[in-house]
C-alpha cells in the first residue's frame, strides 16, 4: 500500500469547474477581500493583545516591537506560501489539502490531525479565557440608580471541576497548617467556595464553566447557520474591537513618557527572543482564512489579499500598542495578565478599564468564531477524501455549511471546557500551527520545479536561494563564533547551565510554592499585589539569585545540584535547537542544488526556529498526539481512502 499517494491538482480543478467536490454539494460563496481580512483580524487580535503582549514587553522592553516585526515577517513568509497554494488549490482544507498535493496522504493526515490542536483544542483555552473575562466584566457592572453593584455568578458555575477540586484540597491543607481562610489567595478562596457550595449528584460535585458553554453554543450556532451570519457577526466584532483599540491608542498616546523607552532593549537580544512563543501566539489565526476558500467569490484573487492585509493591519496595531504600553509605564511593571487594563488603572483612568474589558470579551468571541469555523471545514475535506466517515462531509441543504462536522466540533470544545482546565494547551496550539506553516512552506518548495502543475493567479515572488542561503549561513557562523563565542561553545560542549527562575519554581512542590508565596505576601505585599499574587511573575531571571538564596535556606534546604541542568537532562532540552540547525544546513544545500525560492525557505526556517524555542515537553506531547493520529490513520483512514480504492 502506498501511503504517500498524492492528490492531483488537475483533478481538483475539474471538480471545481463542475461546481462540486468529489460528488459532494458545494458550499455557499459569499466572501470578498474585505470579509477575509476581517476574519483574519478577528482571529489574530485576541488574547495576544490583551495578555501575552504584557509578558513579552516585560522580557524585551520597548524593543519587543522588533520581535513583533520578526514574527510578522515570518508569518508573512508563511502567508505567501498559503496564498500560493490557495490560488493553486482553491478548496477548503487549508494545510491539509496543500500537504496532500505536495507530500502525499500520510503527511496530509498528520497535518490534518495536528491542526485539531490549533482549532478545536486551542478553542477550549479561548473559551475558558473568554469566561474569565466575561465574569469579571459582569462583576464590574455598577448602576447606582437601581442599586446594582455588580452581577455575581455562583462560583460553581464559573469554574472548571479540576481547578475547584485542586483549590479545595490546597485550601484544606493550608488551613490545617494554621492559616486562616481570609489569608488564602482569592483564587483558592473561590475554588473552596465553589466546591463547598456546589450541588452534588450521587456524590459528584456539579461544578462547570457555564459562561464557556454559553459562548461555545452561541458561536457554534452562528457557524452552523451559515457563512453570511458568521461573516456579519465577525465584521461587527472586528469593528467594535478595532474602534476600542484605536481609542486606547488615542488616549494612551497623551500619557507616554519617552523616558520609559530608555533603555530601549534592557535585556538585549536574548531578552527580546524570550517572548517568541507569546508573540507568535498573538499572530495565530490568519491561516484559518484559507479554510474558507470554497466560500470565496474569487479565491485566487481575494485569499492572498485578505491574508496580507490582516497581517499588515495587526502588526501595525501590535507595534503601536507595545510602544504605548512601554511608554505609559516602565517595562518592568508589565508582567501582568491584563497589561492594558493595568496601565490605565495605574494612571487613574479606570473608565478605560471597563471599555478594555468589553473589547476583550468581543475579541475572544471573534477568535472562537473563526477557529470554530475552520475545524469543520478541514474535517469536511478529510471526509471527502475518505479519511474520515462520510457523515463529516454532509452539507446542510439550506445553510450550505458542513452541519454534522460543525456540531461535533461544538461538542468537542464544549465538554472539556465545562469540566477541565486546559490552559496548558497554549504552547501545544502554537507548535501544531507552526508545524502546519513549516509543511506549507515546504510544499511550495516541493512543487516549485514541477512544470506540469497548473498555477494560480498568485505566485510567491522568486528570489534564488542558491546565492542568499550560503551567505546567510556563513554570516550566522561568523557571528556565533565571534560575538557569541562563549555561548556557542557552551552549547556545543553541553556545559552545565543555571536553571531559570521559572524552571526552579516548576520543580517545587505545591506546598513549597505556597510557602514561598505566603512569605512574600508578608514581606513584599505591594509587589505581590502588582503581580496578582503570582509567584511565577514575581520571580524572573533578573532576581533569580534572590530565589536561589531563599531556596537554600532551612525552610526549603535545596542542594547545589538542584539549581543547575547538566548531562543528558540538559542536552535533551537542546534537541529542538539541533533539529533546527541540522535542517537549516540541509535546506541550504538543497537551495544550492535545486535553485530553491528564498521566501518559502525563510518562512520554513523562521517557523521551525520558533518551534525550536518551545519547551521539549511540548515536542513530546505533540509527538504523542501525532502517534495517536497515526493509529487512527492505519486503523481506519488508509483503508477507506478514495485514492486507495481507485488504485
Amino acid at each position: 500500500m502506498n501511503y504517500f499517494r498524492k492528490k492531483s491538482i488537475q483533478d481538483i480543478h475539474k471538480q471545481i469547474e463542475a461546481g462540486q467536490s468529489d460528488s459532494h454539494e458545494s458550499l455557499g460563496k459569499h466572501l470578498k477581500t474585505r470579509d477575509l481580512a476581517a476574519f483574519g483580524i478577528a482571529a489574530i487580535i485576541g488574547a495576544g493583545i490583551f495578555s501575552t503582549i504584557g509578558q513579552a514587553s516585560y522580557q524585551g522592553g520597548p524593543a519587543v516591537i522588533f520581535l513583533f516585526l520578526f514574527t510578522a515577517i515570518a508569518c508573512g513568509f508563511a502567508a505567501f506560501a498559503y496564498a500560493e497554494f490557495a490560488s493553486m488549490v482553491p478548496v477548503s482544507g487549508s494545510a491539509y489539502t496543500y500537504s496532500y498535493v505536495a507530500f502525499g496522504e500520510i503527511i496530509a493526515w498528520i497535518i490534518g490531525w495536528a491542526l485539531i490542536m490549533e482549532y478545536a483544542i486551542g478553542n477550549i483555552t479561548v473559551a475558558i479565557s473568554w469566561s474569565d473575562y466575561f465574569t469579571t466584566l459582569l462583576e464590574s457592572i455598577q448602576i447606582k440608580s437601581i442599586g446594582l453593584n455588580g452581577i455575581h455568578l455562583p462560583e460553581w458555575i464559573q469554574m472548571d471541576f479540576v481547578t475547584a477540586s485542586n483549590g479545595y484540597s490546597s485550601a484544606l491543607s493550608m488551613m490545617e497548617a494554621g492559616k486562616s481562610f481570609s489569608s488564602l489567595e482569592p483564587a483558592i478562596q473561590n475554588a473552596y467556595v465553589a466546591w463547598t457550595n456546589s450541588p452534588t449528584l450521587f456524590g459528584f460535585h456539579m461544578i462547570f464553566d457555564l459562561p464557556a458553554l454559553f459562548i461555545i453554543i452561541l458561536i457554534t450556532w452562528l457557524v452552523y447557520r451559515g457563512m453570511k451570519e458568521s461573516r456579519n457577526a465577525s465584521n461587527v466584532m472586528v469593528i467594535i474591537k478595532l474602534a476600542i483599540i484605536l481609542l486606547v491608542i488615542a488616549v494612551g498616546i497623551f500619557y507616554v513618557d519617552t523616558e520609559n523607552w530608555n533603555p530601549f532593549a534592557p535585556n538585549g537580544v536574548s531578552g527580546i527572543l524570550k517572548g517568541v512563543s507569546a508573540v507568535f501566539f498573538a499572530y495565530i489565526g490568519f491561516d484559518a482564512i484559507s479554510t474558507t476558500a470554497e466560500e470565496c467569490e474569487n479565491p485566487q484573487r481575494d485569499l492572498p489579499r485578505g491574508m496580507m492585509w490582516a497581517i499588515i493591519i495587526c502588526t501595525i496595531l501590535y507595534i503601536i500598542i507595545a510602544l504605548i504600553l512601554t511608554g505609559m509605564v516602565n517595562y518592568t511593571e508589565l508582567a501582568v495578565g491584563d497589561p492594558l487594563a493595568y496601565v490605565f488603572e495605574k494612571l487613574n483612568l479606570k473608565w478605560m478599564s471597563g471599555i478594555i474589558a468589553v473589547s476583550a470579551v468581543v475579541a475572544m468571541a471573534s477568535v472562537l468564531l473563526v477557529f470554530q469555523m475552520g475545524q469543520p471545514r478541514i474535517w469536511m475535506s478529510m471526509s471527502r477524501d475518505g479519511l474520515l466517515p462520510k457523515k463529516f462531509s454532509n452539507i446542510h441543504p439550506k445553510y450550505k455549511t458542513p452541519s454534522f462536522a460543525t456540531i461535533v466540533v461544538g461538542f468537542i470544545v464544549a465538554i472539556p471546557a465545562l469540566f477541565m482546565n486546559l490552559k496548558m494547551v497554549t504552547d501545544l496550539c502554537s507548535i501544531g500551527t507552526l508545524f502546519a506553516f513549516v509543511l506549507v512552506c515546504g510544499g511550495v518548495l516541493v512543487l516549485q520545479n514541477k512544470k506540469d502543475i497548473p498555477r494560480g493567479k498568485f505566485k510567491t515572488p522568486y528570489i534564488n536561494g542558491k546565492y542568499v542561503m550560503p551567505i546567510l549561513v556563513v554570516f550566522s557562523l561568523v557571528l556565533l563564533f565571534t560575538k557569541y563565542k562563549n555561548e556557542t561553545l557552551d552549547f556545543l560542549t553541553n556545559k552545565k547551565e543555571a536553571k531559570s527562575s521559572s524552571e526552579l519554581l516548576s520543580e517545587l512542590t505545591p506546598s513549597e510554592i505556597s510557602t514561598l508565596r505566603t512569605n512574600h505576601m508578608k514581606v513584599d505585599s505591594v509587589k505581590m499585589r502588582t503581580c496578582n499574587n503570582d509567584i511565577y511573575t514575581f520571580f524572573t531571571d533578573s532576581n533569580r539569585v534572590q530565589l536561589q538564596n531563599e531556596l537554600k535556606q532551612n525552610q526549603f534546604n535545596k542542594s547545589e545540584s538542584f539549581f543547575f541542568k547538566e548531562g543528558f537532562n540538559l542536552f535533551a532540552h537542546k534537541i529542538p535547537t539541533w533539529i533546527f540547525i541540522v535542517f537549516t544546513l540541509f535546506i541550504s544545500i538543497m537551495a544550492v542544488k535545486n535553485n530553491l525560492s528564498l521566501i518559502p525557505i525563510l518562512g520554513l526556517l523562521s517557523c521551525l526556529y520558533m518551534m525550536s524555542q518551545l519547551e521539549l515537553s511540548n515536542w513530546i506531547y505533540f509527538t504523542g498526539w501525532l502517534l495517536i493520529g497515526l493509529v487512527i490513520y492505519f486503523g481506519y483512514s488508509a483503508k477507506h481512502s478514495k485514492l486507495h480504492n481507485k488504485a
